[in-house]
């Protein structure tokens, strides 16, 4: 009877294995053989390698060298892209965080409304979403006009800006931020703050000794969800400014992708941003089962 449990556990999961095999492992062993292989000097192609024995490190070396070396150019992109991303992250929480906690305690019947309109975002593709900014912030776009009204000068808000940049980031990833909150907070058991009111506590000091830190998990949660798919972003930046003063390390990749000769460096950078978003994601994992233990 045990046997026959475990078989159909691994036969219910054998479609995501399988799945996870054609979609992730065989793509990432392929960006690995290309960034670990060779470089076709007459046509300046890349030449991947599949056996491991026979990997060649040139390709670390030269980004290794682009990063930290005496003629580095990429490390600045890099701490850029760093500071793009925790910039817009903070932005996020301060923004998303009152959002979530209106609906999910004051929205009273309204909550399903708020929730639809907090979903409609995810209606829209990314690009749409990001064509719209760049109608709204054009040289006669609507935010020029409103800062007319208060007779001030217009700006040129498309012309490599960080702040454009920034922005973009938060109005694009910030649903993902909302609704990881908005569960979390509505998942607080309102008895716990009614004690805290019932100790003395007033409204200010519930949310900080009771409220915040049981929304720490979902906090979390949701920067995860959103300062990973930031520090590879390149889309917001080639659509708001395109310049390589606000360039950020998914427009690098994307550029030497796109480079005859260069591509192998371009996939050795891919693998050393998916080993950084390793950390959080671990870190992520850990502070979860530390949450789980102590319930």
């Amino acid at each position: 009877m045990g046997k026959r449990k475990n078989l159909f556990w691994v036969a219910l999961a054998a479609p995501g294995i399988l799945w996870l095999a054609i979609l992730f492992i065989v793509p990432f062993y392929a960006v690995l053989s290309i960034a670990m292989g060779k470089l076709n000097q007459l046509i300046e192609a890349p030449v991947a390698v599949w056996n491991p024995f026979d990997w060649s490190s040139s390709g670390v070396i030269n980004v290794w060298r682009d990063i930290f070396g005496g003629s580095a150019f990429a490390g600045p992109i890099i701490g850029r892209t760093v500071l793009y991303t925790a910039v817009a992250s903070l932005l996020c929480l301060l923004i998303g965080y009152p959002a979530a906690y209106f609906v999910a305690r004051f929205a009273g019947r309204r909550k399903a409304l708020f929730l639809v309109l907090l979903i409609a975002p995810f209606w829209i593709s990314y690009m749409m979403r990001m064509l719209a900014w760049i109608d709204l912030l054009s040289f006669n776009g609507y935010v020029n006009k409103a800062l007319g009204w208060f007779s001030l000068s217009p700006h040129y808000w498309l012309g490599g800006h960080a702040v454009t940049v920034i922005f973009g980031l938060v109005y694009g990833y910030i649903p993902y931020l909302i609704m990881v909150l908005y569960a979390g907070l509505d998942r607080i058991d309102p008895a716990l703050l009614e004690a805290g009111r019932d100790l003395g506590l007033g409204r200010a000091r519930t949310f900080w000794h009771v409220t915040l830190p049981l929304s720490r998990q979902a906090i979390l949660t949701g920067l995860l969800i959103t300062v990973l798919p930031m520090l590879g972003d390149y889309y917001t930046n080639q659509m708001l400014s395109g310049a390589a003063s606000t360039s950020m390390i998914g427009n690098l990749i994307q550029g030497q992708l796109g480079t005859p000769g260069l591509e192998g460096q371009g996939a050795v950078l891919s693998l050393m941003l998916l080993l950084v978003l390793l950390i959080p994601m671990i870190y992520y994992v850990i502070a979860t089962n530390r949450a789980e233990a102590t319930r």
